[in-house]
């Protein structure tokens, strides 16, 4: 296959740009002229693209002889992966190598937002500091019920963690799992049962604002909800309606509806922790998405199958 026949639609990172121009001499998109696809878009036989860029029918369409897509990123909501499959097109993404880090960062939001460690540091630095025991009592994790939505590999790394800190562990989602963990069928009847309720599926119209007003208000005025997965599966303005009225404890959120940037509404709260949807942003992690997203190209090169395959 000549190396021209590589497409990059986008900028993934340092190293995989590197290596996708230099060691299968990629044709970046962004840098040709707006007519490339029209006169060369029937050589391209593999793609790379990131989550953030995705891949549409329509790009599809442009592309005839297309035979595999690498996707750098774990979700896959912003890449037609029926349409690629209903060509006979491959495609891969990034997952198993993030786990560890969003899994992490969950953890990370969910202690930060139960014993409130973004205000107590705020109130340290604006000089509020002057008294023991003036700052608010917060909430205690260990020994706690931790519920899940998506017990996928994200989900289940996080309920790994929830052991360690002595918790029952109950998951929602499609079927049940060969797993230590308790399956509740209902979303309500799992919030209901948590005290913390981590967001860990994907994003797409099949799971739409999954965490509905009626969920939050099963999680309760106690409970506090973590999201890690994607931004529209939580009812945003249900979210900001319970934490106003006092309906809901608190929040972890490192995914957002309409971002980047959240709404007054959120960052103004003190039982809120927001981060820029880093769940997989340490060097570490970074560097092994974009190595496999060329190691997925390389051994489709090789051996006609790539090494991490979307299948649905």
């Amino acid at each position: 296959m000549a190396a021209s026949s590589l497409l990059q639609l986008a900028p993934i990172g340092p190293l995989a740009d590197r290596l996708l121009r230099d060691n299968l001499g990629a044709v970046r998109l962004w840098e040709e002229e707006a007519d490339w696809l029209a006169r060369h878009g029937a050589g391209v036989e593999l793609l790379a693209t990131s989550v953030r860029r995705g891949c549409d029918a329509a790009m599809m369409a442009a592309l005839p002889q297309l035979r595999a897509i690498s996707s750098w990123g774990v979700g896959y909501d912003t890449l037609d992966v029926e349409a690629a499959h209903a060509r006979g097109i491959q495609v891969a993404n990034t997952p198993d190598v993030l786990d560890d880090c969003v899994a992490d960062l969950a953890w990370g939001l969910l202690i930060a937002a139960a014993r409130r460690i973004s205000a107590s540091d705020r109130y340290v630095r604006a000089g509020e500091w002057r008294d023991l025991g003036g700052f608010p009592l917060t909430t205690k994790v260990s020994g706690k019920r931790l519920g899940i939505l998506g017990l996928g590999r994200i989900g289940t790394a996080i309920a790994r963690r929830g052991q360690g800190f002595d918790m029952q562990v109950r998951y929602n989602g499609r079927s049940p799992k060969d797993v230590p963990y308790g399956f509740e069928a209902s979303l309500v009847a799992l919030a209901e049962w948590s005290d913390f309720l981590v967001v860990a599926c994907g994003g797409g119209p099949e799971t739409r604002h999954l965490v509905s007003a009626e969920v939050l208000a099963a999680l309760g005025p106690r409970g506090i909800l973590v999201n890690i997965g994607r931004g529209s599966v939580v009812d945003q303005a249900a979210l900001i309606a319970a934490l106003e009225a006092g309906t809901l404890g608190g929040a972890g959120l490192d995914v957002l509806q309409g971002e980047p940037g959240a709404p007054t509404a959120l960052c103004h709260r003190d039982n809120v922790v927001i981060s820029p949807h880093v769940g997989s942003a340490t060097i570490e992690t970074r560097e092994a998405m974009e190595q496999l997203v060329v190691d997925n190209l390389h051994a489709f090169l090789r051996e006609g199958r790539v090494l991490t395959p979307i299948l649905r």
